[in-house]
């Protein structure tokens, strides 16, 4: 029979219905395509929240409106508790917000020399958290200037395009007197004990400063470790369960000179104690930082994860040296992208990835090798703080590295949905395609190969699969057909919710952009951005049987794109 007379002996609808099918087989023969088993009887350890850290250094947003809408939707992300650092708890000012900058006006000095404390800034700040439910990595600095050695000039007035150095001013010197800055900690500590009681606060983390090895700390090293010593006894005696930890020093892949983490943790365990004249001084977890390095290729950015990745593993070895610590809980205190969430794509191309799904789809990717890396370290990893919240009364996606724009969500943000609904027992994944965690860690996804791969786990009626197809280069991304094997499964039938990520799920900056990227949004363009900011399924639900335990399931993931099956019986 010809295909004319073919066509006239079947129904139109029937004629359309063929052309999809045809249609689809051609498109899915010309995917690469991936094998990914997964079977629900090889358990692991428990899937550990550690995505659930997050931080920036304006803390007065805390209190501003977008501030606490975007609180409030992070600490919805799941039952574990968020955790949140900010800078300048303790900084000198008038509690306004600017771009690295923030203040409290917590400690000042009457004019005989006598300290004068003032907790509403910083309450104010804990009170937003608490009240949601968010623990505090209260993080103990900068210098007020009442207490610097170097005070003036005290506040900066940075903005993108200003040299960045410009923002180390007198908040980053030592104290001028080390008893009184114990002080100062030990009162600030006890308020909060007497505010919000012992059984709060000792599920805080209180950290002592902020990157003392680079400027945001003009002290020598030896400096650094009195600022600590009398840091962490005031925090002590105010509150003998309180977590008190440090040093958030950043780069252990390129401090090879100074070793600053290395000699910090030694001190801990032998140095002389400038507070109490003893050996050692309290560490109840360690924390560093670990960052990436974007650059422009080609006229497009290039993403680079390895160097990200470098500085974990160097943290790891470093910690992994010391056989009375290696225990201890490791919170890796910013672990991003890049270096600056505040510097914008005017001025600095490479930031371009940060309003769409490059961004998630690297979020995705980089905290998949964090639990493969501490796994491999057999590292206490508790957290890994995303250095990435909101600017308040920025222009919409200025391209800052932050989770919402205008109280309105960036894909980013949803990946951390995802993560919070996976539960259970982490399931080994067996992905014979897959990059290795040693080839992404010397040399990122530089290549023409998309890293495509996934992170599963096990709940009681249910198991989820995380799934990823990321590229470093935009222009290299390509759609990829998963052909996902599920084993072992204790039903007969399962149920598949479908949970995507990428240009058109999930995804409000691509609105935005459809709507002729507005810097003025109307009422209604706000409701159809916030909606399309959420988390948003790609298709309703669908069944399929299992047959002796096994079942098969294939869906195309477009590049930079993150997909979340749940699959429940």
């Amino acid at each position: 029979m010809s295909f004319k007379k073919f066509k006239n002996a079947i129904p139109c609808g029937c004629i359309f219905v063929l052309i999809l099918i045809v249609n689809f087989q051609v498109v899915v023969a010309q995917q690469n395509s991936h094998v990914i088993t997964i079977d629900t009887k090889n358990t692991g350890d428990t899937f550990k929240p550690i995505w659930s850290y997050f931080g920036y250094d304006e803390a007065n947003y805390t209190t501003m409106k977008d501030g606490k809408k975007l609180l409030t939707e992070l600490a919805a992300l799941s039952a574990d508790p968020v955790y949140v650092r900010v800078h300048n708890l303790l900084t000198t000012g008038d509690g306004k917000a600017a771009l690295k900058w923030s203040s409290t006006n917590a400690y000042t000095e009457d004019t005989t020399g006598k300290p004068v404390y003032n907790w509403q800034g910083v309450d104010a700040i804990f009170d937003v958290c608490v009240q949601r439910g968010i623990k505090p990595i209260a993080e103990i600095g900068f210098m007020p200037e009442a207490l610097s050695t170097k005070p003036q000039p005290y506040q900066h007035h940075w903005q993108p395009g200003v040299p960045y150095d410009s923002i180390y001013t007198g908040w980053t010197y030592p104290p001028t007197d080390y008893k009184k800055w114990g002080q100062l900690v030990y009162e600030w500590v006890k308020h909060c004990v007497n505010k919000y009681g012992e059984k709060e606060v000792k599920t805080w983390y209180w950290e002592v400063w902020n990157e003392p090895n680079i400027s945001y700390w003009k002290g020598t090293m030896e400096e650094y470790f009195m600022l600590y010593d009398f840091a962490a006894d005031a925090v002590k005696k105010a509150s003998p369960m309180a977590r008190v930890g440090g040093p958030a020093t950043t780069g252990p892949r390129w401090d090879k000179a100074g070793n600053f983490l290395q000699a910090f943790l030694q001190h801990c365990l032998d140095g002389k104690n400038s507070a109490t004249s003893k050996s050692g001084a309290p560490l109840d977890y360690i924390t560093f930082h670990a960052k990436g390095n974007p650059t422009v290729v080609n006229n497009q950015v290039r993403m680079n994860m390895a160097v990200q990745l470098q500085d974990v593993t160097r943290g790891f070895e470093i910690i992994n040296g010391f056989a009375t610590l290696k225990k201890l809980p490791v919170i890796i205190g910013e672990f991003d992208p890049e270096g600056c969430a505040a510097c914008s794509v005017q001025f600095n191309p490479q930031n371009a990835y940060r309003n769409g799904t490059m961004y998630s789809s690297y979020t995705a990717a980089s905290f998949a090798q964090l639990y493969a890396l501490a796994n491999k370290y057999n590292i206490n990893l508790r957290g890994a703080v995303s250095w990435s919240f909101e600017f308040e009364d920025q222009p919409w996606f200025a391209g800052f590295r932050d989770l919402a724009t205008n109280g309105v969500d960036k894909p980013v943000l949803n990946v951390f949905r995802m993560f919070g609904m996976m539960k259970g027992k982490m399931l080994e994944v067996d992905n014979p395609g897959r990059l290795s965690l040693q080839q992404i860690v010397d040399s990122s996804v530089h290549g023409g190969k998309p890293y495509v791969d996934a992170i599963a786990t096990l709940g009681t009626h249910e198991l989820y699969v995380l799934c990823w197809n990321y590229q470093d280069d935009e222009s290299k991304k390509s759609r990829e057909l998963i052909n996902l094997m599920l084993q072992n499964l204790p039903a007969g039938k399962i149920d598949i919710r479908s949970y995507l990520i990428d240009e058109t799920h999930s995804n409000a900056y691509t609105l935005w952009k459809q709507l002729n990227s507005p810097q003025q949004v109307t009422a209604d363009q706000f409701k159809q951005l916030e909606k399309a900011g959420k988390l948003q399924q790609d298709v309703l639900s669908k069944t399929l049987k299992v047959a002796n335990g096994k079942a098969t399931y294939k869906f195309l993931l477009s590049g930079q794109a993150i997909q979340l099956l749940k699959i429940s019986w």
